[in-house]
């Protein structure tokens, strides 16, 4: 069945076919018009305007924790990270919250990265849980030890676990590295960066 709040655009659709089937209705029916059957149109639009901009569904929510965390590691700003990782966070190197945000405050030390481009090429969701495959290209700062040590762009392939928590809020579970510059990497593999 079509969900209204997934595809709002789908009542700006019928915006636009009642409105044609107004001015037919009026021309054909001149002695029963109104002025409420062109309004008809701009409320449907309206409507789905104001839905998409009210009612967060869980897709937005998860592009938007997405986002954050992405936006996080450009700003180097850890407390942002923390608060979309959930309590109960492990992945294949970090076996708690604690020891990720740890690692996050060692290496998250300005200046390192200059701008993050973002690339989602999967989000699977099974409420209360989801699954999301994206790339971050990293450009590192002028100034920073990556840029003169390793290299300036490094391409990443991340897959992060999230978790529908009581509160509707979507927060980070799991993150493991799959790629660096095409390469299969993990966690592991990395840790002595």
């Amino acid at each position: 069945m079509f969900n209204v709040f997934e595809h709002p655009w789908g009542l700006l659709i019928v915006a636009v076919i009642a409105l044609p089937a107004m001015l037919i209705l009026r021309t054909i029916f001149p002695e029963k018009r109104h002025w409420w059957q062109l309004a008809l149109p701009a409320i449907l639009a309206g409507a789905a305007f104001g839905l998409d901009l009210l009612v967060k569904t869980d897709l937005e929510k998860i592009n938007a924790v997405i986002n954050s965390a992405v936006k996080a590691v450009e700003e180097e700003n850890p407390n942002a990270i923390e608060a979309i990782i959930s309590e109960n966070y492990t992945d294949s190197f970090h076996r708690t919250k604690t020891t990720l945000m740890y690692h996050c405050r060692a290496r998250l030390v300005p200046p390192l990265v200059k701008k993050n481009y973002k690339t989602i090429l999967e989000i699977e969701m099974s409420p209360p849980t989801a699954t999301a495959v994206f790339t971050v290209r990293i450009v590192f700062d002028k100034k920073s030890f990556v840029y003169h040590s390793f290299k300036r762009i490094m391409l990443t392939k991340v897959q992060i676990s999230l978790q529908k928590e009581q509160d509707n809020q979507w927060l980070i579970n799991r993150a493991e590295l799959l790629e660096i510059d095409r390469r299969p990497v993990n966690w592991r593999d990395i840790r002595q960066i």
